[in-house]
């Protein structure tokens, strides 16, 4: 094995810590967006029940 100090570590530490951060970010505004429609499907099937018996 060479001798002395390793190359990169540093700059792999950050580069993994930032991919790592954005990977988070990317998962949480997925789970947001499910929230949101989940939330939208609901209102609209409300809506939708609320609409059906005026028309009988």
């Amino acid at each position: 094995m060479a001798k002395g100090p390793e190359k990169n570590t540093k700059n792999k530490a950050l580069h993994t810590k930032l991919l790592n951060r954005k990977k988070a970010k990317l998962q949480e505004e997925r789970k947001e967006k499910a929230l949101r429609l989940k939330a939208l499907v609901a209102k609209m099937n409300q809506k939708k029940i609320s609409d059906e018996p005026d028309s009988i």
